[in-house]
């Protein structure tokens, strides 16, 4: 159940309005915008009487609510959500956050010296892989810990914020000090003890879309890390399986519109993952920015014919500099457009 208060209310209205909706027995999210004030019903509302509480005065209507996520979804908050990083770049607004750097960290030099190139690019953070999961245990499974201690190298020598996968329970507390964005990855997504623990953290969570999730199974991960009292979520599409064999994966841009209508979270696509092809790289990111995502993660390698992981789909430094330059220019005519 969602309440919608009336433009000009008095504290006393809505201290009544909580109130009536608390006797029915849920706990009441109260969510003000700049516009508009929302009252949003946690729990079972069955026992409301909602036109009691539609005829109190500073309400301006009531409205059930049939999903079953309640902290991701729009009608509880209108507004999209703004994730502040540590370098004052954000994930969401007005401003398309590339986020950019290898599939997995190999050395401190490669680390480092792609941070360098990717920053010089306009990058608003940097991705590397300190643990893999891999489907194949013969595969690079990553550095681990020295793998995290690299990446801390690299934000020290550039001020790019850190994006890294979680894979155990038992990293969280070290993600927390050392990370600054923990991403979920496709496989833990419906991981539900991990989803609970980076719930419990103050870190921002990147959830990536199961290999074979919908829509509201995707938000669901999301509102148990949310539900945790962690609600700096960003949702990144990074292809889905299909009948398709050509392309790695088969990247879903109407995820965009339709998590922009479903959920008021940051959106950004993974086009690497999603197409297995550096070539299929650049149209598809294009495309993102012109659906409206809020950013890319786009895998960037100084040397991808000798990557340890996912060479084929990483672009070179200077490769990603000139797409870069593309999709920020195509973002800020988007927004005239929209304008």
């Amino acid at each position: 159940m969602v309440v919608i208060m009336k433009r000009e209310f008095t504290p006393e209205q809505l201290e009544a309005a909580v109130h009536t909706m608390e006797e029915g027995g849920v706990k009441v999210m109260v969510s003000k915008g700049a516009e508009t004030t929302i009252l949003g019903a946690e729990g079972n509302a069955e026992h409301i009487d909602q036109e009691k509480l539609s005829l109190l005065p500073g309400v301006e209507r009531v409205m059930r609510v049939t999903e079953p996520y309640k902290k991701a979804n729009r009608k509880y908050h209108p507004e999209d959500t703004v994730i502040e990083l540590s370098n004052g770049r954000s994930v969401g607004g007005n401003r398309l956050a590339v986020i950019a750097g290898p599939c997995s960290v190999e050395s401190e030099a490669q680390i480092v010296g792609v941070a360098q190139a990717v920053k010089a690019s306009g990058a608003a953070a940097l991705r590397g892989g300190a643990f893999k999961p891999r489907t194949s245990p013969y595969a690079f499974q990553g550095m681990g810990n020295d793998g995290i201690r690299l990446l801390q190298e690299a934000k020290e020598a550039t001020g790019l914020p850190i994006v890294t996968e979680i894979m155990s329970t038992d990293n969280v507390e070290m993600f927390e000090m050392c990370v600054d964005v923990i991403q979920v990855g496709a496989r833990n997504m419906q991981n539900f003890d991990l989803l609970k623990a980076v719930g419990h953290q103050d870190k921002p969570v990147m959830i990536k879309r199961g290999m074979s999730a919908t829509y509201e199974e995707w938000l669901m991960s999301a509102e148990y890390v949310m539900a945790g009292g962690n609600e700096n979520v960003i949702l990144c599409e990074r292809g889905i399986r299909t009948f398709e064999s050509y392309t790695r994966n088969t990247l879903d841009l109407a995820c965009i519109p339709v998590l922009r209508k479903l959920t008021h979270l940051p959106i950004i696509i993974d086009p690497s993952h999603a197409t297995g092809k550096s070539w299929l790289v650049d149209p598809l990111a294009m495309g993102a920015v012109a659906t409206g995502a809020d950013g890319l993660l786009i895998e960037v390698h100084n040397d991808p014919a000798h990557a340890l992981c996912d060479g084929p789909q990483s672009l070179k430094p200077e490769v990603f500099d000139g797409l870069a330059k593309k999709l920020l220019k195509l973002h800020d005519f988007m927004k005239t457009v929209e304008e």
